[in-house]
């Protein structure tokens, strides 16, 4: 069983099989209802970018997730389009296609605990974990 502790905002996303992550997670944040990127999310892509393209041997996991507003169908699809913006994002700025994996949990706790059904800025988010 792997364990994640989550540090910060940052917090940990679980490497796929036997991968190793690389550094804390990146945390990106979204606008409630919203997979769009603002300016901030951008920027630190971009970062995460320059990070996977420095070595070209770790992979990006990228994990998608959400508030408890709204269904769990409704914010599983959101978790996966805010993970494929990001993903998208990350090709856009160099990364090969290849070397990102997606995922998307839906509904996610916050990073500190709130009354189930109310909008969370650390629930709505994706975190960019390099794995190698």
């Amino acid at each position: 069983m792997i364990v994640c502790v989550l540090a910060g905002l940052g917090g940990c996303a679980v490497p796929p099989g036997d991968a190793t992550p690389v550094g804390p997670a990146t945390p990106v944040f979204f606008q409630p209802y919203s997979a769009a990127l603002d300016v901030p999310a951008e920027a630190v892509i971009a970062s995460a970018a320059q990070a996977a393209k420095a070595s070209p041997q770790v992979r990006a996991v990228v994990t998608g997730a959400a508030d408890s507003v709204g269904s769990e169908k409704v914010n599983y699809y959101l978790s996966e389009t805010r993970a494929q913006m990001v993903a998208d994002m990350l090709v856009q700025d160099g990364v090969p296609e290849d070397r990102i994996e997606i995922r998307a949990n839906g509904i996610t706790p916050a990073l500190s605990p709130i009354p189930n059904g109310t909008p969370a800025q650390s629930a709505r988010r994706v975190l960019i974990q390099l794995v190698d």
